[in-house]
């Protein structure tokens, strides 16, 4: 027989009074009971319980077993409720990569609130524009921006990307005005490197989309770089809403334009499929939805570098 279940069945046994008692707290019959605490006294060799007709007690040796059972019984049951609790509570480490802008200006700035919410669970956020593998390099969820192609990858989708054209005004008193996206192939364009916006800007005009070849003295791969040379009056920026909201507030920036708004990009939140997501991923990614999403369903899509 299972000795656990014994020892489980003699300790009811014992603060039950008898082995019927036992077996209705038990739902088995008192044959049943006898049988494992029988089990238990051949294990040991010895005897547990002296019975009559009338009435049981215990042996000095079954006494003393009786509470190292109860203290074996208790551990076995505080192991279980922490081995439960795992599946519930979120704990452990999180290792999450997303793009540097997105990271800096949006991400962090929520992250407190994530783990004021979570205080089991530590973060790890890795910010890079680079296309990462999530599993070879162990992550366990990355944000990307742009079109996905196949990568049996889960997308959770989040509220599309928006860009927004500015520039300094010490930049537009130099240049003079902009009143359309042609304008822009006399001006100098800060380029994101190894991006699309390095040679190509898109925009939604009245009739569609217009795309203008761009150029300029400075591409860097870094928006807070651009931020900061558009400021100085060096060019024309096209960054993140995340990135312009306090400058275009402050009026170190003017947005440009906007009677013809950049198409949006998807921005989605990627993890492996993992039948046993646990309670830590699954809440990073709700939270991440809540504060950043979309009331789009988790789809399997493809997965294509940022």
């Amino acid at each position: 027989m299972d000795k656990l279940l014994s020892m489980s069945v003699f300790a009811k046994a014992v603060e039950a009074g008898s082995f019927s008692a036992a077996g209705e707290a038990l739902q088995m019959s008192s044959q049943l009971v006898g049988r494992h605490v029988q089990s238990l006294e051949q294990h040991l060799g010895v005897r547990l319980l002296n019975r009559t007709t009338r009435r049981q007690h215990l042996t000095d040796v079954g006494a003393t077993y009786y509470e190292q059972v109860k203290n074996i019984l208790a551990d076995v049951e505080s192991a279980e409720g922490q081995a439960t609790a795992t599946l519930v509570t979120p704990r452990g480490r999180l290792r999450i990569n997303a793009p540097v802008t997105f990271g800096i200006h949006a991400l962090s700035k929520h992250l407190p609130e994530y783990l004021g919410r979570y205080p089991e669970v530590s973060v790890e956020l890795s910010l890079s524009n680079r296309y990462v593998d999530l599993i070879d390099e162990g992550f366990d969820a990355v944000v990307r921006i742009g079109e996905l192609a196949d990568s049996g990858l889960i997308a959770r989708p989040l509220a599309p990307y928006r860009l927004r054209l500015c520039a300094a005004p010490s930049y537009l008193a130099k240049r003079g005005a902009i009143t359309h996206p042609e304008d822009l192939v006399r001006h100098d364009c800060l380029g994101f490197l190894h991006s699309e916006l390095r040679t190509h800007w898109t925009f939604q005009g009245p009739e569609g989309p217009i795309t203008v070849p761009v150029s300029g003295r400075l591409m860097v791969d870094s928006g807070e770089s651009l931020m900061a040379a558009a400021r100085a009056g060096m060019g024309l920026l096209l960054q993140p809403c995340e990135l312009v909201r306090e400058d275009l507030a402050a009026g170190r920036l003017i947005e440009l334009l906007p009677d013809y708004p950049v198409p949006t990009r998807p921005l989605q939140v990627l993890y492996a499929p993992d039948r046993r997501m646990g309670p830590k991923l699954r809440s990073f990614l709700d939270f991440v939805v809540t504060t950043f999403g979309s009331d789009a369903q988790s789809a399997i899509v493809p997965a294509l570098p940022m």
